[in-house]
C-alpha cells in the first residue's frame, strides 16, 4: 500500500515511515527536503500520485496561538485539499490529549487542524495521543539558565515509537474519525521527569514547579492532559526510556 507521510522526516514521521517499510507497505514522505512544502502549496499532488492513504504528523513548534492556529490551518487546509483531488481514502491525524481542556497556544493550532480534518470531505481518523518521553527534554530546552523552571502539569507519556506503530494500524484500516486516545503506561509528573532526565545526564540543576496562570495551567497541572477514557496503552515506561538513554543522547 502507499502512505503518504506528511512530516516524515521528523521525529514521529521517520518512526511511521521505518514502521511502514517494515510491514511492506510503500511510504511516500511529504517534507520540504523531498520538495513538498505544505505551507507554500507546492509539489503536494506529484507526491500523492497513486497515494492510497496519508498519516500526517506534520509539526509547526511555536507557542503563539496565532501562529499556530495559521501555520497549522494553511498546511491542513493545502494538504486536504490535495488529497481530495488525488482520491485519497482515509486521512489521519496525529493529536494531543487534552487540547480542548488545555487551550493554551499550541494546542489552539492543534485544535484549528482537528476542526479541519472533521469538516473536510475526505474520510479521516484523528488520534489523540499523550506526550512522548521526550517532552522533558523539550521542557527544560525552553528554560535555560542555572534553575529549571518547569510547569507544573501531568502527563501519561508514551514512546515515539508505540505512537507510530499504532498510526500504522490506523491508517491501514477504515477510518474511526475519533479513535480511542493513546498513552503510555503510567501518570507522570513533568516536574519529576525533568528532574529525572537531569540526573540522568549528570547533571546538578535545580527544577522548580511553577504553575502556568490562567484556566490552561490549572488544567494542565489537574490532569487535562491525561486521557479521560479507555483506550490503548503503551509499554514502555518513562524510567525504561531513560535507562535506555546512550552516553551519546543524554
Amino acid at each position: 500500500m502507499k502512505i503518504a507521510v506528511a512530516g516524515g522526516t521528523g521525529k514521529t514521521g521517520r518512526k511511521v515511515v521505518e514502521h511502514l517499510h517494515s510491514q511492506g507497505h510503500h511510504p511516500v514522505i511529504l517534507a520540504r527536503a523531498r520538495g513538498v512544502d505544505l505551507l507554500k502549496n507546492t509539489g503536494i499532488d506529484a507526491a500523492l500520485d497513486g497515494v492510497e492513504a496519508i498519516v500526517d504528523v506534520a509539526d509547526f513548534a511555536t507557542m503563539n496561538a496565532k501562529k499556530a492556529r495559521a501555520s497549522f490551518g494553511t498546511a491542513t487546509t493545502n494538504l486536504l485539499a490535495a488529497a481530495q483531488r488525488n482520491g485519497i481514502r482515509h486521512h489521519v491525524a496525529l493529536s494531543i490529549i487534552g487540547i480542548d481542556r488545555a487551550t493554551s497556544g499550541y494546542y489552539q493550532g492543534k485544535l484549528r487542524q482537528e476542526e479541519l480534518v472533521q469538516a473536510g470531505a475526505v474520510p479521516w481518523t484523528i488520534l489523540r495521543a499523550a506526550q512522548f518521553h521526550e517532552f522533558a527534554d523539550q521542557v527544560l530546552a525552553q528554560v535555560p539558565g542555572p534553575i529549571a523552571l518547569v510547569p507544573k502539569m501531568q502527563s501519561q507519556p508514551i514512546a515515539v515509537s508505540e505512537v507510530a506503530a499504532h498510526l500504522c494500524g490506523l491508517v491501514t484500516g477504515e477510518p474511526q474519525q475519533m479513535a480511542p486516545e493513546l498513552a503510555g503506561p503510567r501518570v507522570e509528573s513533568v516536574v519529576d521527569m525533568v528532574r529525572q532526565l537531569i540526573r540522568r545526564r549528570g547533571q546538578h540543576r535545580p527544577v522548580i514547579g511553577l504553575r502556568i496562570p490562567g484556566a490552561a495551567g490549572k488544567g494542565m497541572a489537574n490532569g487535562a492532559l491525561l486521557p479521560t477514557q479507555p483506550g490503548p496503552r503503551g509499554h514502555q515506561t518513562y524510567a525504561e526510556w531513560l535507562a535506555a538513554l546512550t552516553q551519546d543522547n543524554r
